[in-house]
């Protein structure tokens, strides 16, 4: 946990939610060479984030989804029930037709990817502190349809039909990790995992384990996520 205890009162204060050290230092060096903002403190997993939460009251959070124990979605739900008046500004490897709509429907206010170039990233953090929701232009007829009630249409991916944690898991799956330790990153028990791999599977017209391990790994690779592969598979 890192808390900034210099805060300059005409700067915005950012709470920097991410589990890699290196992700949060990059973002934080970033973040504070801005005359506007600062990052008043980083979080390494949302029980930290939310214990900050309480305490500082910080202008926006900034957050990574790929998150040990609940998760960044759920982190997402958690501060939209409990201060509704904190947006939250994800930045993620995942990729942004998948999670942007589950993202915005979640609370969050915003979704850029770590691919896109830095000043991306400041002026995203700018338009969420002033009301405005930030995705992409490519997104934002999608998300115009999904929120006027319009259903994906027959070309839509499939993975659209797995909720959010199933979609948390199968990701991990992809990423080479156990159930034991998909259970032990998400907070939950190892009988939960494979109730999801097993949804996953008839959702997704899987009939075997070793299909649902191809499947992932291929999803994974396709999706953009081989760098959250890379980092996560220790």
């Amino acid at each position: 946990m890192f808390t900034n205890t210099n805060s300059g009162s005409e700067r915005r204060r950012i709470l920097l939610v991410d589990d890699h050290p290196f992700m949060r230092m990059g973002l934080a060096q970033f973040i504070n060479s801005q005359p506007d903002l600062e990052v008043c403190a980083e979080a390494s997993d949302p029980r930290e984030a939310m214990q900050l939460v309480e305490k500082l009251s910080p202008d926006l959070v900034l957050s990574d989804l790929n998150l040990p124990g609940k998760g960044g979605m759920e982190l997402i739900k958690d501060l939209r029930a409990l201060h509704p008046e904190i947006p939250i500004l994800v930045v993620s490897m995942h990729d942004e037709p998948q999670y942007a709509p589950r993202v915005l429907r979640a609370g969050a206010r915003g979704y850029v990817m770590k691919s896109e170039p830095v000043t991306r990233l400041a002026d995203s953090i700018r338009d969420v502190l002033k009301g405005k929701v930030v995705v992409s232009e490519r997104m934002s007829s999608l998300i115009l349809e999904i929120f006027a009630g319009k259903t994906p249409g027959e070309n839509a991916m499939p993975e659209a039909r797995l909720s959010d944690r199933e979609l948390e898991v199968l990701t991990l799956v992809g990423s080479a990790h156990s159930t034991r330790n998909i259970a032990g990153r998400l907070n939950i028990s190892m009988k939960t995992v494979e109730a999801h791999r097993a949804n996953i599977k008839q959702k997704l017209g899987i009939t075997s384990s070793q299909e649902l391990v191809r499947y992932a790994i291929c999803w994974v690779e396709e999706s953009g996520h081989a760098a959250e592969k890379l980092s996560h598979s220790a």
